[in-house]
């Protein structure tokens, strides 16, 4: 069984930071992926970015490259810090794991993904 716990999620105004993190327990989590993926109301759930454990590859979705950095600080801890936040980035974030797979094009689909957090929410104020 694995559990996944996100935190982080605040109200911030634009332009600032928030780091969200994202707890996963579980058994032989080595081949795993974890992504981050947010949703507003109305919306299909976006992945944001994904790391995977075993060799470090890390996706980012284009809207947050350069604004956003995953991180892993240890087996069962990663991190999303995100910088220059915009009103656009408001939503419900979730964290997620996965069994890695080659390459990087199914990171942002939720479909490979089989663990979920209960979501943090981020709003950002302009």
């Amino acid at each position: 069984e694995v559990q996944v716990v996100e935190s982080g999620g605040d109200v911030v105004q634009a332009g600032g930071s928030l780091r969200l993190s994202c707890a996963v327990f579980g058994s032989s989590l080595d081949d795993y992926a974890i992504g981050w993926f947010r949703q507003v109301p109305g919306k299909e759930r976006e992945g944001i970015s994904c790391i995977k454990r075993g060799n470090g590859v890390i996706w980012y979705r284009d809207s947050v490259k350069g604004r956003f950095n995953i991180s892993s600080a240890n087996k069962n801890l990663v991190y999303l810090q995100m910088n220059n936040l915009k009103p656009e980035d408001t939503a419900d974030y979730y964290c997620a794991a996965g069994p890695t797979r080659p390459g990087t094009s199914w990171m942002k689909s939720r479909l490979f993904f089989d663990y979920w957090g209960q979501g943090t929410q981020v709003i950002v104020s302009s």
